[in-house]
């Protein structure tokens, strides 16, 4: 059971088992792209979500549910530990189980901690969770506030799930119901967290959580034929006598990848950049070896932040997710894995045009891009600016941790340890980190 991104996780880590309608490449690319070519990232946001076809449409069971937490200190050490694991899946549905899933309630304690220690306690506290799963989360926080806060905290706090799947959002009523008292302090709105009409204006303080749900936020490609010549945009189309769908590349022009650009450092042009004698020397290079390049920009994560700041302002951000997956076949700078699952096997696929509704698109999280994004959103880092020299102090105050490190400060690991010393929350997801990020005195 050699696993690709964490031991506790199987070969098909990825991927979600539920039965997939059968339907044709041409019908699905169709409806997709239809007549008209789109940018990647709508594509990619019809590839995973399109209400009929998309790969977590109508999929209840996407997401793994424990029938009860694992006693880790029950178990001898890792070869146990793997072993019930693999006796669970063998019992589920499901072909992945989330971290706060694996290790419930801890995992999510630990992010209660974090809240608790951090939070403006003076108003009521209110969280807003983007995309909660089964719901396992918002009972393991609400559980260790009523624990653990002053009582004043628990009884006036609110818990808003905003979800974009109906059958996720009735599991996680469901899952906050088991406690009587949760019920009255949570709900859920069904709806797209990246869709600025779904917000109002939040002016008091709150906490948003994002558990592993960067990492399927639909992103942007851009291409250029060498090594010197100007970025292009990347659009799908799906011509009329070809069975495959293609790629046509554009003058750049969309508001979004040029924002991301301009965070990135990428919107000028690279014979601009050095000495003369440099940029003659990189135009000979390009003519004589040639390479194209592709970077992928997480133009998805950009709308959400911009969406999140303008709702609220005073907003502190907890998010987790992968910095780097092994073995991505896609080519390209922050490539995706695009993989899918038949017969109980799994597939990686190496173009993410191969996904057609029975495929995951998982990307890695640049979290020092993440940083750089959540600084532009909050209105303090100008890409065109000198920002070190600014009379304006910083508008975020951030963090970014791995998994091990975060849990050490703000969980209690000694309840996820072995007889032996291993720790499976600790030890393993070793590609995975938190990102903190708190409002400073100089909101406006």
């Amino acid at each position: 059971m050699a696993a690709r991104f964490a031991s506790s996780k199987p070969p098909s880590f990825f991927l979600l088992a539920a039965k997939v309608t059968p339907f044709g490449r041409a019908y699905f690319s169709t409806s997709i792209v239809g007549e008209s070519p789109v940018l990647v990232r709508d594509f990619i946001h019809a590839a995973l979500y399109d209400p009929e076809h998309g790969y977590f449409s109508q999929r209840s069971g996407s997401v793994g549910v424990l029938d009860r937490s694992i006693k880790f200190n029950q178990l001898e050490g890792r070869k146990a530990y793997m072993k019930h694991l693999d006796a669970i899946y063998k019992q589920s549905d499901t072909s992945w189980f989330t971290p706060v899933e694996l290790f419930k309630p801890w995992y999510a304690h630990g992010i209660g901690e974090a809240i608790l220690r951090t939070a403006n306690l003076s108003v009521p506290l209110k969280i807003y969770e983007i995309g909660g799963g089964s719901g396992t989360c918002a009972k393991g926080v609400m559980d260790y506030l009523k624990l653990n806060a002053p009582t004043r905290v628990y009884d006036n706090m609110t818990y808003i799930s905003v979800e974009i799947s109906s059958s996720l959002a009735k599991k996680q009523i469901e899952t906050v119901g088991e406690v009587d008292s949760h019920l009255k302090k949570f709900k859920v709105e069904c709806r797209d967290a990246a869709d600025p009409n779904g917000w109002g204006i939040e002016q008091q303080p709150c906490w948003v959580i994002m558990l592993e749900v960067l990492d399927n936020l639909p992103h942007d490609l851009i291409y250029s034929k060498n090594q010197v010549s100007s970025w292009m945009e990347v659009w799908v189309e799906n011509k009329c006598d070809r069975s495959e769908l293609s790629e046509l590349y554009k003058p750049l022009g969309d508001p979004l990848i040029t924002s991301c650009m301009e965070i990135l450092d990428l919107a000028k042009d690279r014979t601009t950049r050095g000495s003369m004698a440099g940029s003659v020397a990189r135009n000979i290079l390009a003519k004589i070896f040639p390479r194209p390049r592709r970077c992928w920009l997480p133009t998805g994560c950009l709308k959400l932040l911009q969406v999140l700041h303008g709702a609220l302002p005073k907003m502190s951000l907890i998010a987790s997710d992968f910095s780097y997956l092994p073995d991505v076949r896609v080519h390209g700078e922050r490539a995706p894995l695009v993989t899918s699952k038949k017969d109980g096997k799994s597939k990686d696929h190496n173009n993410y045009l191969d996904a057609k509704g029975d495929a995951d698109i998982f990307f890695p999280t640049d979290f020092l891009l993440l940083e750089r994004m959540d600084h532009y959103c909050s209105g303090w880092l100008k890409p065109h600016e000198d920002n070190s020299k600014s009379k304006k102090g910083k508008k975020r105050r951030t963090l970014t941790l791995d998994t091990s490190s975060f849990m050490e400060e703000f969980g209690l690991p000694l309840k996820t340890r072995t007889k032996d010393g291993y720790n499976p929350m600790l030890d393993d997801f070793k590609n995975t980190k938190f990102y903190l990020s708190v409002p400073t005195h100089n909101i406006k």
